[in-house]
């Protein structure tokens, strides 16, 4: 119970990306019933809801622009096809909670707790921090009840995960098969017919060259340009015009002594005897007696507490290290627990506590007082906040002043400049679709290469390019999406056919000499040295090669099989000897059967999640791409 930190290493790392990610995938009822704003899909009556599915398409689109960066196609960030794909993934992870909570799994309040402890983010040298896990959550905008509610979810589905993925089976036999195939090795030579000599045989026209141009314009189109000016208004900006008092930070000091020190911390051990929820009145009894004759032991002699911890305590995780739960703050603890460890002395036993998992016998081993900053200590923190404080309030002042003013003189960004108080800057040459780091977010590209904008050289609306930032854009030059000229690309359609004859020769050479090989001529080739290769080893061959080679007749050696490649030309491969693996010994099969039975558990969830789709009501109704962002000026 108290170790689940340690088992559940990796939803804390998944619940860890929920303070760093914006709130997706694992919905509050509170959060779902925001807004009165038809639901795109439903499972079971339950609904996704609007905001739900579109945080959940942004956080898809940022991972796809951090993948591929300046290469990505912004067509693909909203079409049908990346749109139904997270809907899916919402619709399957909304079936697994429903089904969780269908079969009676629960999440207790302690494990909440144990998980929430442990996780590195909320900590201060090792020990739980409320004030930094509240802190963390604000800066996301989350409270502890979405955090707390989604973590719960994604406890709830992972128990769910488990139950399947984790009964994969595999045997020893199938297991010293697979060991036997993948570690294999054959011992080949390779031998390159290489395109360079072919490069001078080929002939490329000036029609061929005009025909490949005509039917692939795309090849050869520029893409939309433009240079800005442009005018920011953050908060960031404002912070040099916000000034703070002795006098206000001095009343704020005192408003807010809790956020200027360290909450008490209280270290306990204890020794728990379980009572399971659905235990009869006799087997609640027993386990009362059992805990008062260990509370009688451990009051006679508090030094053998630790001791009969280890013999005794039924909390698993706590009970290897003498019942010590280590250092926690006020709530951090199931109410019953909490209230009688914090009313304790050091030093001191507690008599039964009884909480959800049953009696606890709780020893107060050390106390940690709070502390707390003195004012001079506390003051440039202070001053920082209420300068950060006084800034957002004048941007929000300001924000909407901002608009109206890029709005209403829309054929000039020097009013809003003015009022923001600053310059009026330039961009370089923006590329349409091309997102690169604020200002010049996807969004603030589509404002700027909207046709009103581009048209007719009206300011794009005041578009948030992060939080507290808005900029407003105006374009001084811009470039058409053109295809370039034939007599441009000529010369690179020249290369690119000479090489693909060349290529082309060297592939009909290859499977010549292949041909001769296997018939048993011997040909006159430059074989480089004998080398190993195995299913999962073989260095820079690609995999239909290796497949070929493993396919390749073994018991007639050599063998001889070869392919084209788009760097060279072709390439032949001499299989000379077979070598199996050692014998398995029992750690070697362990991994392996391990390996096989996560991926039988894995194809045996996925089964699953097929059957329940089946057996579920699902009602979808999502356009099938979203509006357009209406921002430029009129």
């Amino acid at each position: 119970m108290f170790d689940i930190v340690h088992k559940n290493k990796r939803l804390v790392q998944i619940v860890l990306a929920a303070i760093v990610l914006p709130f997706t995938f694992w919905g509050l009822d509170s959060y779902r019933r925001s807004g009165n704003v038809e639901a795109p899909a439903s499972v079971n009556g339950t609904k996704i809801t609007k905001q739900e599915f579109e945080n959940a398409l942004r956080q898809q689109q940022d991972r796809l622009r951090q993948m591929l960066g300046a290469n990505i196609d912004t067509a693909m960030l909203n079409n049908s096809e990346m749109r139904r794909s997270v809907m899916d993934n919402l619709i399957a992870q909304r079936m697994l909670l429903i089904r969780a909570k269908a079969n009676g799994f629960v999440v207790t309040d302690e494990q909440m707790a144990q998980i929430i402890r442990g996780i590195d983010a909320f900590q201060d040298n090792g020990s739980f921090d409320k004030k930094r896990y509240e802190s963390a959550l604000a800066s996301k905008n989350m409270s502890p009840l979405m955090f707390e509610a989604r973590l719960r979810d994604e406890l709830l589905g992972q128990q769910m995960r488990d139950a399947y993925a984790q009964n994969g089976f595999a045997s020893n036999g199938v297991a010293d098969s697979i060991i036997r195939l993948n570690e294999q090795q054959r011992m080949i030579n390779v031998s390159s017919v290489s395109l360079q000599p072919f490069l001078a045989q080929a002939k490329v026209d000036d029609a061929a060259i005009k025909k490949y141009y005509e039917q692939n314009q795309k090849e050869f189109q520029s893409p939309e340009q433009a240079k800005v000016e442009y005018v920011k208004l953050s908060v960031g900006n404002l912070l040099g015009k916000a000034e703070v008092t002795t006098e206000e930070m001095r009343k704020y000091y005192d408003e807010h002594q809790k956020d200027f020190g360290t909450l008490e911390e209280r270290q306990a051990s204890h020794i728990l005897i379980t009572v399971a929820p659905a235990a009869s009145q006799a087997e609640r009894d027993a386990a009362k007696a059992k805990a008062e004759q260990l509370l009688q032991q451990s009051r006679e002699n508090p030094a053998r507490f630790a001791e009969l911890a280890k013999l005794n305590s039924q909390d698993t995780g706590s009970a290897t290290k003498g019942g010590d739960l280590g250092f926690f703050g006020r709530g951090m603890m199931v109410k019953p627990f909490d209230e009688a460890a914090f009313a304790l002395k050091q030093g001191e036993i507690s008599g039964l506590v009884k909480s959800d998992f049953g009696y606890h016998i709780i020893k107060l081993l050390e106390i940690k007082p709070a502390k707390l900053l003195s004012f001079d200590e506390a003051r440039e923190g202070v001053a920082n906040k209420l300068r950060q404080q006084k800034a957002i309030d004048m941007f929000a002042e300001l924000a909407e002043k901002f608009s109206n003013t890029v709005y209403e003189q829309s054929d000039t960004l020097k009013p809003a400049a003015s009022l923001a108080g600053v310059k009026v800057e330039q961009s370089g040459w923006l590329v349409n679709g091309v997102a690169a780091d604020e200002p010049w977010t996807a969004k603030m590209l589509q404002a700027i290469f909207n046709d009103e904008v581009v048209k007719n050289k009206r300011n794009t609306a005041a578009i948030e390019v992060a939080a507290n930032t808005l900029v407003a854009a105006r374009v001084l030059e811009y470039k058409p999406a053109a295809v370039r000229a034939l007599d441009e690309v000529q010369e690179a359609i020249r290369q690119k056919l000479l090489r693909q004859q060349a290529l082309e020769l060297a592939a009909k050479q290859g499977k010549t000499l292949l041909e001769q090989l296997q018939r048993g001529d011997k040909p006159a080739l430059n074989w480089v040295a004998v080398q190993p290769v195995t299913r999962a080893k073989h260095g820079s061959l690609d995999k239909e090669l290796v497949r070929k080679i493993f396919q390749a007749d073994a018991t007639k050696l050599p063998q001889y099989v070869g392919t084209e490649t788009s760097q060279d030309g072709y390439l032949l491969v001499r299989i000379d000897a077979i070598q199996e693996g050692e014998k398995p010994d029992d750690a070697k099969r362990a991994s392996y059967a391990k390996q096989l039975r996560q991926m039988t558990g894995e194809e045996i969830f996925r089964a699953y999640q097929a059957d329940i789709r089946q057996q579920a009501t699902i009602k979808v109704n999502l356009p099938e791409s979203a509006p357009k962002d209406e921002t430029a000026q009129p």
